[in-house]
């Protein structure tokens, strides 16, 4: 049976859903969760319940050195001899999958929306949305980090036996991260909330997102914004959904005022369900969206709300 390391992201001592996805995906190999600057044994049974064969807590205080943890992931691939290293397409899982790679002069392939570990296939989104790619990697192994939420999280109970690792490496002392500044910590992550509301143009101004918030309240959703929000200045760029701002693929994507234009499609057409709503009966959203609602989102989301 081939072995996958899985490269497991934490959020306030509890696993990501993310990270849980992750796991899916290499379901029907011998999983080892590669668990870092986190308290192991508390999140054991979660682990255990998605299918860890084996956890390993690595040691050491890795937060401060991307360099240094990226080798000491690398040592775990050697030590434990994995076939597979996967994590998920996060900010976090970007930057380490990519010096990983380079540690171990081995291809990388980011962001997939599906992986077959046996075949050593995945498939992806190419030409902003436009098409997928299969793409075979022939390698030693198979490095591959997976879009959030392209994959439902599904339990399958394994050992979940507790291992530490610690290579005793020194840290290479190329980068040090001194300070993480978040914006607002009580908001979801876009790119790993499993709801999105989205506002368009038709927005009309920053303060009327406290009208989707509202809603987001509700839904435990996040509040992104189109381009055309964003250009006109209704929303910072990291609200930003499209080709030009953040990659979505929650459950619910909810978009107000959006028009639809390519741009912002390629940047959530991966989403489960599309809901748009618009008073222009004509908009592209609405021959791509799974359920519409014609009128103007200043009637129809209090109403939603509401009722939610």
């Amino acid at each position: 049976m081939a072995k996958t390391g899985i490269l497991i992201e934490v959020e306030n001592n509890i696993v990501k859903e993310t990270s849980l996805g992750v796991m899916t995906a290499a379901a029907g190999s011998e999983i080892h969760a590669l668990v870092m600057d986190a308290d192991t044994h508390t999140l054991k049974d979660q682990l255990a319940e998605y299918g860890a064969a084996t956890i390993v807590d690595i040691k050491g205080d890795l937060s401060k050195s991307p360099d240094l943890a990226a080798e000491t992931l690398a040592a775990a691939v050697t030590e434990y001899r994995l076939d597979a290293l996967l994590g998920t397409a996060s900010s976090i899982g970007k930057d380490l999958f990519a010096r990983v790679a380079a540690i171990m002069d081995a291809p990388i392939v980011s962001d997939c929306l599906e992986v077959n570990l046996d075949e050593k296939r995945v498939k992806k989104s190419h030409f902003s949305g436009k098409t997928f790619a299969t793409l075979k990697v022939n390698a030693e192994r198979l490095l591959c980090t997976i879009r959030p939420n392209a994959i439902e999280p599904a339990a399958a109970p394994a050992a979940g036996e507790v291992v530490e690792f610690d290579p005793g490496l020194a840290d290479p002392g190329l980068l040090k991260i001194t300070a993480v500044k978040k914006e607002d910590s009580g908001k979801l992550d876009l790119t790993e909330a499993p709801v999105i509301i989205a506002g368009g143009r038709a927005i009309n101004g920053p303060e009327n997102f406290s009208m989707l918030e509202a809603c987001a309240a509700k839904l435990g959703a996040a509040v992104g914004a189109s381009r055309a929000a964003v250009d006109a200045g209704y929303a910072p760029h990291s609200m930003q959904v499209g080709q030009t701002g953040k990659t979505v693929s929650p459950k619910l994507y909810i978009a107000c005022g959006v028009s639809g234009a390519v741009q912002h499609f390629a940047g959530m057409k991966t989403s489960k369900v599309i809901v748009a709503i618009n008073e222009d009966k004509d908009a592209p959203i609405f021959a791509k969206c799974d359920y519409g609602i014609v009128g103007n989102i200043f009637d129809v989301v209090p109403v939603l709300t509401e009722r939610l």
